[in-house]
C-alpha cells in the first residue's frame, strides 16, 4: 500500500508539470500579433545565435540549433506563455572551457544530464525556491557574466585569432598583445561600429532591430570592399543534422557532474527570472515555476542531439516578445520556425558574416545587460548588499558562474543572519509592576536586592546565542535571575545548549534561574538539550512572570533572605517594613 501511494504521488507530480490543453488555449486568440512579435524576435536573435555559437567554440551552426530546437520545445513544454528560449552569455561562459576540455561530446553529455536534473526539479517541485535567490546575487551575477561576455568578443573584435587557455582576462590580454604587435583595423572597425550602431539605434527608435541591421551593413561592406581581414564565420550547413548520441561521452560522466550541475542550475535560474520579468511587463499573465523547469529540461534534453549547446530561457528576447506584442507560445513558436527556414534556405549567406560584426552584436549585448540604476540602487541599499553584489560579480569573472553563485549565497546568507542575530536583544527590566497584590515601597526595594528580570527579544539561535551567554553571565550581587521568554521568536539547538549553560553556571554560583512564558514550540529543542529538565528539577518554570516572580520570593524567604508571610499571600507584615 505504501509504494502504491509512492508511486501514485510521483505520477501525480509528473502529470502536473505536463502541459494541458489549457495552455495552449491562448495561442488561437490574437494569432497575427503573435506571429509579427515572433518574427520580431528571430530578427533579434538570430546575429545572437550566430555570435553565441561561436563564442562557445562550437561554431554558428551549433547557436542557430540550439535556437531553432531549444526555442521551439521550451515554447511547448515550458510554464510561460511568453518566454523565448536558445543559447545566451550567460550558458556560453559556462560552456567555453567545457569544449576546451571535453569537445563536442562533452557538451552532449552535459546537456543530456542536465535536462535530467531539471526534469528532477520540476518533479521535486523545486521552482517555488528559485524566488529565494537574493537580489544582489542575481545582479553581482549579471555584471560579471556581462564582464565574460565582453572579454570574450576581444579576440574576434581585435581580428586575432584567439589564444591558448580558459580564463577570459588571460586570453583578452594575450589577444591584445597580438593586437598591438600586428594591428587589424578593420575588424576592430567592424565590431566597434556594429555596437556604435546597436547601442544609439536602440536609444533612438526601441522597436527597430538594430542588430541585424547593422549585421547586414558589415556583411555588405566587407563583401563590396573586400575585407580580407573581416574573416567571416564560415560555411554553414543546409539544415539541422539528424539527431545523434554518437559523441556522448559515457566515461567522463564523473568529471562532467558539476558542470552539469552548473549548466541545470544556471538555466533553472535564468528561467524563472526571465519568466518573473515577463509577467512583471504584462498584465494577467503568470507562469509555472516547475513546468517551466520541466520546458528547460526538455529543451537541454534535445538540442545537443542536434549539435546544439545547453540552453535557457532569454531575458532580452523574452523582453523583445513582450514589447512586439506576442500574447501566447506562438509567438516563441514563430521565432524558431524563422530561424529554421534560415538555416535552411539563407545558409550560404549567414556564412558570409564577418566574425568581428557577432563581435560587435555581443559587446553591445554584454553593455545593455549592465542596469546601472538598478546596479547603483542595490549599492546604495545597504553595506551587506553592496559586498554581495561585488562579491559575486568579481568571482564569476575570474573563477566560475557556480563558485560565483555560492560565493554570492553564503555571503549573502552569513549578513543576514547577523542582521538578524542582532536583532535578538536581551534587556533587564523592572518587574514591580508585575508584582501581585500591594506592596509597599519598602517591600519593592528589598525584592530589588534580590531579584533581576530579563526580557529576552528575537530569535536564540546559533548566529548570536553566545553573546547572549556572555551578557547572562556577567549577572552580579542578585540571588535569582528571571529570564522572561515570552517574545523570543526563535529558538534552535544551539540557543537552547547556551540557555542551559547559562542557567548552569549562574546555579554554580549561587543564583537561582526561573523561566517564565516559554512557547510551546520552544519546548522541543529545550527538552532535547536537557535544558527543560534542569529547571523542572528545582520547579523553576512558570507560566507567568508574576507566577515567576512569586516563586522567586518564596526561594528568597526559604534561603532567610526575606522575612517569611503568614497572611494574605500577597501582602507583606508591617513588621516586615
Amino acid at each position: 500500500m505504501g509504494v502504491n501511494t509512492a508511486v501514485t504521488a510521483v505520477l501525480g507530480r509528473v502529470r502536473s508539470v505536463l502541459p494541458a490543453r489549457a495552455d495552449y488555449a491562448a495561442m488561437a486568440r490574437s494569432p497575427r500579433r503573435d506571429l509579427l512579435a515572433g518574427l520580431t524576435v528571430a530578427i533579434v536573435a538570430l546575429p545572437l545565435a550566430l555570435g553565441f555559437g561561436v563564442s562557445s567554440g562550437l561554431g554558428a551552426e551549433a547557436g542557430l540549433a540550439t535556437a531553432v530546437v531549444a526555442g521551439a520545445l521550451a515554447a511547448l513544454f515550458g510554464g510561460s506563455n511568453l518566454q523565448v528560449s536558445g543559447p545566451t552569455g550567460a550558458m556560453t561562459v559556462v560552456l567555453v572551457p567545457i569544449v576546451a576540455r571535453y569537445g563536442p561530446g562533452g557538451v552532449l553529455t552535459v546537456g543530456l544530464m542536465a535536462g535530467v536534473l531539471l526534469i528532477g526539479l520540476a518533479v521535486l517541485r523545486a521552482g517555488q525556491y528559485m524566488r529565494y535567490v537574493p537580489a544582489p546575487v542575481v545582479e553581482g551575477f549579471t555584471l560579471g557574466i556581462a564582464c565574460v561576455i565582453g572579454l570574450q568578443q576581444i579576440p574576434n573584435a581585435l581580428g586575432v585569432e584567439k589564444p591558448e587557455g580558459e580564463k577570459v582576462l588571460l586570453v583578452a590580454w594575450r589577444a591584445f598583445g597580438e593586437f598591438v604587435a600586428f594591428p587589424n583595423w578593420t575588424a576592430i572597425g567592424l565590431s566597434v561600429g556594429v555596437a556604435v550602431v546597436m547601442l544609439a539605434g536602440a536609444r533612438w527608435k526601441p522597436t527597430v532591430p538594430f542588430s541585424i541591421v547593422a549585421v547586414i551593413a558589415a556583411t555588405v561592406i566587407a563583401q563590396l570592399f573586400h575585407l580580407d581581414a573581416a574573416a567571416p564565420i564560415g560555411a554553414l550547413p543546409a539544415g539541422l543534422p539528424a539527431p545523434s548520441l554518437a559523441f556522448l561521452d559515457v566515461s567522463a560522466f564523473g568529471s562532467l557532474l558539476a558542470p552539469a550541475v552548473a549548466v541545470a542550475a544556471l538555466a533553472a535560474l535564468e528561467s524563472l527570472l526571465s519568466a518573473t520579468v515577463a509577467d512583471g511587463m504584462t498584465v494577467g499573465q503568470q507562469h509555472d515555476p516547475d513546468k517551466e523547469l520541466f520546458g528547460q529540461g526538455v529543451a537541454n534534453l534535445a538540442a545537443p542531439l542536434f549539435g546544439g549547446v545547453p540552453a535557457t530561457a532569454a531575458i532580452a528576447r523574452t523582453a523583445v516578445n513582450v514589447r512586439s506584442g506576442a500574447s501566447s507560445r506562438l509567438a516563441a513558436l514563430t521565432h524558431a520556425a524563422v530561424l529554421a527556414v534560415i538555416v535552411f534556405a539563407a545558409a550560404p549567406l549567414v556564412s558570409k558574416v564577418p566574425l568581428a560584426a557577432l563581435a560587435g552584436v555581443l559587446l553591445a549585448t554584454a553593455i545593455r545587460m549592465v542596469e546601472v540604476g538598478s546596479l547603483r540602487a542595490m549599492a546604495k541599499a545597504t553595506r551587506s548588499d553592496a559586498v554581495v553584489l561585488v562579491l559575486t560579480a568579481a568571482a564569476t569573472l575570474i573563477l566560475d558562474l557556480v563558485y560565483a553563485v555560492i560565493i554570492g549565497l553564503v555571503v549573502a546568507g552569513a549578513l543576514a543572519l547577523k542582521a538578524v542575530a542582532s536583532q535578538a536583544r536581551m534587556e533587564q527590566v523592572d518587574f514591580r509592576p508585575d508584582l501581585p497584590g500591594e506592596h509597599s515601597d519598602e517591600e519593592h526595594a528589598l525584592l530589588a536586592e534580590h531579584i533581576v528580570a530579563y526580557r529576552i527579544d528575537g530569535p536564540l539561535f546559533f548566529a548570536g546565542a553566545h553573546r547572549f551567554l556572555l551578557e547572562l553571565s556577567e549577572v552580579a550581587d542578585v540571588k535569582v535571575v528571571i529570564l522572561r521568554m515570552a517574545r523570543v521568536t526563535t529558538l534552535d539547538a544551539t540557543g537552547a545548549l547556551v540557555l542551559k549553560d547559562a542557567v548552569e553556571k549562574l546555579n554554580r554560583r549561587g543564583i537561582a534561574v526561573m523561566t517564565s512564558g516559554i512557547r510551546p514550540g520552544q519546548r522541543q529543542a529545550l527538552d532535547a538539550v536537557g535544558a527543560l529538565e534542569l529547571l523542572r528539577l528545582e520547579g523553576r518554570e512558570y507560566a507567568t512572570t508574576p507566577e515567576a516572580i512569586a516563586g522567586a520570593r518564596k526561594y528568597l524567604e526559604q534561603a532567610g533572605l526575606l522575612p517569611r508571610t503568614h497572611h494574605r499571600p500577597h501582602r507583606i507584615r508591617k513588621a516586615a517594613r
